[in-house]
């Protein structure tokens, strides 16, 4: 019998990593988006003033949006500063390993481990449930305006525009065969009303897909 992994949880705010916003992340046009020109030294103490949990082997931060996962030889990324984070954040020669993380245009919670065994482990877990389409995730989100159905599925065509020259998510009503050959791609979430009040609801979102 494998492991029991607790449902990873991402919310929509800033939980003690919004103090970001008066350091090397602050005063952007959308909140908690990477800079350009920042330095490798900058980006780790950005990334260390970020974390948001730590149990055991497993160190939880908030990712900035614009930040790649993987990159070419050279480029800043998540993935070439980890030893440098590691290092930062008292490790010494246990080095941070990424199990699961959101894409570049996204901004979010990404989870590591300085133990490979329990990385692995993990990874397997994530891979699995997606598969079988098992929510890995759950949101939170205030909507204006309350929902008719107090819980369901949302299904929505998603794709990358460029706004204000940042990449954002943003849905495409009635995709046609095109829209989909060109990126867009087809998402389901299920959701329920968690709370309402003065015409706003506070909602949990698990997504089933993901836009890729």
């Amino acid at each position: 019998m494998g492991p029991v992994v607790p449902e990873f949880s991402r919310h929509h705010r800033q939980p003690r990593g919004s103090r970001l916003r008066s350091g090397p992340l602050g005063d952007q046009p959308f909140p908690g988006l990477l800079p350009k020109n920042l330095s490798r030294e900058e980006l780790v103490d950005a990334l260390r003033a970020a974390v948001v949990d730590r149990k055991g082997p497993l160190v939880t931060l908030n990712k900035p949006q614009g930040l790649p996962v993987t990159g070419k030889s050279g480029e800043l990324t998540l993935l070439s500063v980890l030893p440098e984070l590691s290092q930062s954040l008292g490790l010494g020669e246990q080095e941070l390993q990424v199990v699961r993380a959101s894409g570049k245009e996204s901004s979010g919670l990404v989870l590591l481990s300085s133990c490979p065994q329990t990385a692995s482990r993990l990874q397997k877990f994530f891979t699995h449930s997606q598969r079988a389409q098992r929510p890995t995730a759950t949101y939170c989100a205030v909507t204006n305006g309350i929902p008719t159905a107090s819980e369901g599925k949302i299904q929505a065509a998603l794709k990358l525009e460029h706004i204000d020259g940042v990449n954002l998510t943003v849905p495409v009503k009635a995709p046609s065969r095109k829209d989909i050959l060109e990126g867009v791609k087809k998402t389901l979430s299920h959701f329920r009303v968690v709370a309402t009040g003065s015409g706003c609801a506070l909602v949990q979102l698990q997504p089933l897909t993901g836009p890729g």
